[in-house]
Parts: structure tokens; sequence; C-alpha cells
């Protein structure tokens, strides 16, 4: 008899579970809260415009190469074109500007022409980012079902990998810039993650870049989610929207049902989390079944933060040609938000993309960090439905204010689309404290890697970007395949890719 599986959540990771799923020979369906597929890969449409959610950069946008192979099998990029990007961000500065080309030849030659006499430093940072060129995320068997030999090869292939982790990843990002004498080196890279998190990330999202696999999807989040959702259903998945899961019917160590806010049951053999892993673990199972190794993360937002972010989207009548795709500037005026003073502005535009705004018109976003404080603001604010609105509203307009002092061209021409705050992520995603990823490296927090079984229960499985570093839409993707890897183990049947 076919085995099925119930699947809680229809993000990248519940796509990814539910096709590979079905090309295995499986039964499944997917349980989603919302009306539409994608979780946190989304976008939304508003008066006229469409703002992209979720996409900054997409790793394994270049042909063959194994993330690449894999966002194929799912169908994310079937008809879709890649736009390559100049840069990769460009920094602001009163004494220069800083640009993250693609070229990393480039790179190099521009900084080393803004700062002779930090040749040095300069070239040992491009020379360890091009060491890294050789490295792919691995989307191959899962460590945990890898034979002695297996396991021998792949710490191999990943050597250049791991000389960067030990060479920069018990070293904070403020530190590494340090070594830089120019101000606006030092800054551009100081800044480039909050302070106290280590220096690894940076070479490991250029290195990706600026071997040209990390592009930007054309049709941006919701694209690339409504793709997979359609090889799933071609495949004979089954997706229930509106359909949010409240309770687990749980029998021994056998889940044995699943229960919805509406009075819905689904039944299966197996059950996959593919959603948050905090409301799995408090919600869901109701703090019966904890896992020491989230408890610890959890616990302590110092060594292992959550990002979330206050997401400002605008409408601009007029063209962005010539503006770098993103940019940070200094604020001539700080904004102060949960009594901080911002005094860097992060802007997006998508003027690649006419679809995404009116004939003539242009989609910008800017994305603020936020971060454990910042959260606990929103969530005391959220409780005066007035207020929070207000504060919405006094953001939205002194970004807009911002960018016209920045462009003055602009200004009288852009409108405040939208606001999304950490709240909103929490009520649309039930993604714990407005979290979009995992928990950040910083150089006291260790890496979890957690094959998503859960302790005292046989037939339920976390799965998501919550299982593995550094999290996001590609590590989504993996795990999701690697659940189904795990589960056709268990049956004793060979897996199909």
């Amino acid at each position: 008899m076919t085995k099925k599986l119930v699947i809680i959540g229809g993000g990248i990771a519940g796509l990814s579970a539910g096709i590979f799923a079905q090309i295995n020979g499986f039964d499944s369906v997917i349980l989603e809260k919302n009306p539409i597929l994608g979780g946190e890969c989304t976008g939304w449409d508003c008066r006229g415009y469409h703002i992209d959610g979720c996409i900054h950069w997409l790793v394994g946008t270049k042909e063959n190469t194994p993330m690449n192979k894999l966002w194929k099998t799912l169908g994310a990029l079937d008809g879709v074109d890649v736009y390559h990007p100049e840069t990769f961000l460009t920094f602001e500065h009163e004494q220069g500007t800083v640009h993250l080309y693609k070229d990393l030849e480039r790179l190099k030659e521009s900084w080393i022409e803004m700062s002779r006499d930090d040749k040095e430093v300069i070239e040992e940072f491009c020379s360890d980012i091009k060491k890294l060129h050789s490295f792919d995320i691995p989307t191959g068997k899962p460590m945990d079902l890898m034979t002695i030999v297996e396991k021998i090869k792949a710490m191999i292939s990943m050597k250049e990998a791991g000389m960067i982790v030990n060479k920069y990843g018990k070293i904070t990002l403020n530190e590494f810039a340090n070594r830089f004498k120019h101000p606006a080196l030092r800054d551009a890279l100081g800044t480039f993650l909050p302070e106290g998190y280590n220096a690894m990330p940076i070479f490991f999202a250029l290195a990706t870049y600026t071997k040209g696999d990390a592009s930007i999807p054309v049709g941006g989040s919701r694209t690339m989610s409504m793709n997979m959702e359609k090889r799933y259903v071609e495949l004979g998945g089954v997706v229930e929207t509106l359909c949010e899961v409240s309770d687990l019917k749980i029998d021994g160590k056998i889940v044995g049902q699943i229960e919805t806010k509406d009075g819905r049951r689904f039944s299966g053999d197996y059950y996959l989390a593919a959603c948050d892993a905090r409301f799995v673990y408090e919600n869901l199972l109701k703090g019966r079944y904890n896992d020491t190794k989230y408890e610890t993360r959890f616990n302590d937002p110092v060594n292992y933060p959550l990002a979330s972010n206050i997401y400002v989207s605008l409408g601009y009548e007029g063209s962005t040609e010539g503006i770098p795709r993103s940019v940070r500037f200094p604020l001539k005026k700080p904004i102060t938000i949960n009594d901080k003073e911002l005094t860097h502005l992060m802007m997006t535009h998508y003027n690649y993309e006419p679809t995404f705004a009116p004939e003539g018109n242009t989609v910008i976003t800017c994305a603020i960090n936020q971060f454990h404080s910042d959260v606990d603001a929103w969530i005391k604010l959220a409780n005066s439905t007035d207020q929070y609105k207000r504060e919405k509203e006094r953001i939205g307009d002194e970004v807009r204010q911002s960018i016209e002092l920045r462009y003055p061209e602009m200004a009288g021409k852009i409108e405040v689309l939208d606001v999304a705050t950490p709240i909103t992520y929490e009520k649309y995603c039930n993604a714990y404290r407005g979290s979009f990823m995992g928990f950040l490296p910083t150089v006291k927090g260790k890496s979890l890697n957690h094959t998503g079984g859960i302790k005292g229960l046989d037939n339920l499985y976390l799965t998501g970007q919550w299982l593995q570093p550094p999290g996001g839409l590609p590590t989504a993707a993996i795990t999701g395949k690697d659940t189904i890897m795990r589960i056709c183990w268990k049956e004793k049947q060979n897996f199909r890719y």
C-alpha cells in the first residue's frame, strides 16, 4: 500500500518535500494556512505595484551547479530568466563609494585604487574569496545517511571551505574590518552584519556572487513559489490552503492525526513539519518533546540571534536607471526606531522588473534590520492597534523623506505602499519573533546540524531552514529533499532524484 505524507506548511521546504515525496512514489498533501503557497518566499500586490517580499539574491542561478540542478528538479526556475546585477551592494561614504562588484578582479582594482595603503589586506581578502569559487553547497546525501567513505569524500571536497571557516569563524566582522585603514572600506565591511557576528558569511556570500551563482530570478519570489507548486500538483500532489494546523493527535510514539483550526482532520503514515521550529515545539507539541539543541539557542539571543526586519515598500513615478540595484547611504537626518538611531538606509530598486510597477514607474524597498530588543518593542506596541499603525506610518514617511533628501529628483514622486514589521512575519507565517532566517552565526555560537527527528516520536519530522546553517531558501529546499531521503531509507526503498 502506498504510504501517505502529510506536510505542514507550503513554503519552500514543504514544496521541496512534497515534490520529492511524489517523485518517490508517496501520496502527499500540503496543508498551508495562507491562501497561497510559498511561505516567506512570496510577494504581494498593492496599488498597481508588485512587492517582492523575499529574494535579495538566489544561490543556484549558475547553470550546472548542484544547487541549480536542485532548483530545476523542483521546477523553481522553469521559464525564468536570470538578472545579473553589476554590483552585489554599494556602500556610500563621505570619503568614497565602495562597490561589491560581480567581477572580483574589478572589485580588487577599485578598492586598491581607493586605498593603496590597504593593498595587502585587499589582495588577501580577494584571494580568500576566490578560493571558495571551488565550493558548492552540498545537495547530495545528508551526513547521517552517508557511509564512512562518503563522509571522507565530502570532507575532502570541503577543504577550502573548512580553511575559510577556521580562519574567519572565530573573529567578528568588525575585527576583520578594522584591518582596513581606509574609513569607507572599514565601515562598509564592518556594517555588513550587526556587531558580534563572525566574519565568515561575507566570504561565502561574495564567493557565490562573484562566481556567478547568486543572481536574481526574474519574476521574483512569488513566481518561483508558484512554479514549484505547479510542479508539485503536476506530480499528483494535493494542496489544501486556508488550512492552519492547530493540534497533533499522538498515541504513544505515533502521530495518528492532524487537526486544523476549522475542525478538519488529516491522517497519514508520516508527518512533516515544514514550518517554524518554535511553533512546532511549543504550539503543536505543547512543550512535551522539547529538544535541548533548540532550547539552548532559543534562550540565548546574544549568541544565537534571530533576524527580522521592517520592510518598507514604495512606488516611484520614474526610473531608477543609473542607481545601483542595492545601495546603502548615510542619512542626512537619522530615523529613530525603538529608541535607536538609524544612521544609514539600505535601498533596493526593481527597475529591471517592469511588470512590478505601472509603466514608467519603479518599485523601491528598504529593509531595516530588527533584532531581539527591537522585536520586544514591536510586540509591546502591537497591543495597541492605533499606536502600531501610527508607528508604521511614521517610519514609512521618514524613509520616504530620507530617499528624497538623497535623491532630490525623486521629491514629490514617491508614495509609501506598505510597511511590514516583525509582527507581520509572525502573523502570516507563524515565524517566531518575526524571524526570516535561522540562527545567525556569531563568534561564540555553534552551528546547528539537525536530522529533523523528534525524540519520542517515530513518524514526525521537522524540516526546513532551521535544521542547518546558513538558513534561507537553499537550505529549505535541500532539507525538504533530505527529509524524504530519510523516509525512503526508513522504508528501505531507493531514493529517486
